[in-house]
Order: C-alpha cells, then structure tokens, then sequence
C-alpha cells in the first residue's frame, strides 16, 4: 500500500465506495469497481484485493435486504454457479492477466447484448399471467419465470466470472432483471447469493495465490470506505425508479465490459 501513488489511492477508495453503493442500491456500478481495481492493480491480484471487500459488503447487504429474498430462484442457480466457479478456478491458474480481462470483458457484452435483445423480442407479447407474482417480483415474473436451461447459463456465466475477475455481477444482475424481480427482490436475492458465492471462492482465492497479506492490509484501509457507500446506497435507493434501476445496469455492465476489453 506504502507504493502506491495519491491518485491510485484515491482509485481504490473510489473503487471501494462503489462496492458498498453497489450492494446497497445500483449493482451494475459493482462492475467499476472491478475495473478501477485492474486500473490500478495487475488483474491477477486485483481480484484477491477485492473479494473481502466484497464480503464486507455482502455482509451489510444482507443484513439490510434479508426478508427480500427469493429463495426458490436463489437455490435454482446454486449448483451451475458452483460448476462456473471450478471452471474459473482452472482458467485462472492456466492464463494470464490479459487474456483474463478481455474474457470478462467479452462476457459481459455478451450478456448485455443477449438481454436487449430478448427484451426486444417479448415487446408486444400480451401478459396472460392469472398467478399472483411471487414476493419481491412484479406482475411480468409470473409470466417470465426462466427455464431451467437459462438459469443454467447465466449460473454458469456468473460462476466462472465471479471466480476469474469478481465480475459475476453484471451476470447475476440481468437473470434477475429478466425475472422480473423489483428493486429489494433484486437487491434481497442478490445479497444472499454473492454473500454465500464470495464464502465459496474465499478458499480458491487463496489457494490460488490471489489473496495475500498485502492485499489483506490494502482491505482494512478501504473497509471504511465500503461502509460508507453502503450508507450512501441504502440511503438513496427507495428513491430508484425501476426503470431507471434497469438501464443504469445495463449501462455500467456495458461500459465495464468495454473497458475491460482493451
């Protein structure tokens, strides 16, 4: 931490504030933390920076979104997510830097791409729902609900992201989008999957080489940081507009997956 400069300092309490205003509020803006992090650090050791201050925010989001989560959708990703986590465990350990940032990168724009244009072909398909939405869902989730064979890819998609660069988000962010979840189903579901998803990484992580003591030490001086966006988060959501909830996703998911592809 003695090495780095004022501004790439200021990079990482940005980067770390934008983890706790994630959690709380806009998830999309997670994917910039993930890319100030691989701004400043080498992505290798970016991500094992980053995943306990993940946690931390984890932490708080569950405890402020807990009675929001849908569980039966939560359970349905569990096992495709953790098959994503191994296959991003023997990525990481048989590429490089680049070729790790330029994957994530490419993912998420594939991902984008895929929601717009699967939103684009339900426009003018009627509702004909006659079941009540499930809790922490709108009207259009009981019309929507995912086959088993998307939520498939997008576990998939969110496991092996989250494993090679903490960019599962985005992922995990347009399934519950296309759901139908609102804004606290979105961020209640959301709480409880990263939170058990970091847990399940952590031993990887470090196993791996990706979590060290400096990066430990480098995490306690942007704790504070990631509390305090948290607050800023909690704060300002009731006044997120779904609509406008749904494009500041889709927005931050692709400019950080455009970033990420340089």
């Amino acid at each position: 931490m003695t090495d780095l400069g004022l501004i790439p300092l200021g990079t990482l309490v940005l980067a770390a504030l934008l983890v706790g205003v994630s959690k709380t509020a806009v998830s999309g803006v997670g994917a910039l933390s993930v890319a100030l992090f691989a701004a400043v650090l080498p992505a290798r050791e970016s991500t094992g920076a980053l995943l306990p201050l993940l946690l931390v925010g984890d932490v708080l989001a569950v405890r402020a979104y807990r009675r929001h989560t849908d569980w039966p959708a939560l359970l349905r990703l569990l096992p495709s997510v953790a098959a994503g986590i191994l296959l991003g465990v023997v990525f990481v350990a048989a590429t490089g830097d680049t070729v790790i940032r330029r994957t994530i990168g490419a993912l998420l724009l594939t991902i984008v791409l895929h929601h717009l244009w699967q939103r684009a072909r339900r426009r003018g398909v009627p509702d004909v729902a006659s079941a009540p939405p499930a809790p922490g869902r709108d009207s259009a989730a009981a019309t929507g609900r995912q086959p088993h064979a998307r939520a498939l890819f997008f576990g998939l998609v969110a496991g092996f992201a989250t494993m090679v660069a903490n960019a599962g988000g985005p992922a995990m962010s347009l399934y519950l989008l296309s759901s139908g979840f609102t804004v606290l189903g979105f961020l209640g579901t959301g709480a409880w999957f990263f939170l058990l998803v970091n847990l399940v990484k952590l031993p990887f992580s470090i196993a791996l080489g990706l979590v060290t003591a400096d990066a430990l030490a480098l995490d306690a001086a942007l704790a504070l940081a990631v509390l305090v966006g948290a607050v800023i988060g909690r704060a300002g959501v009731q006044r997120i507009d779904q609509t406008l909830f749904e494009r500041l996703v889709l927005l931050f998911t692709a400019l950080s997956g455009l970033n990420l592809l340089r």
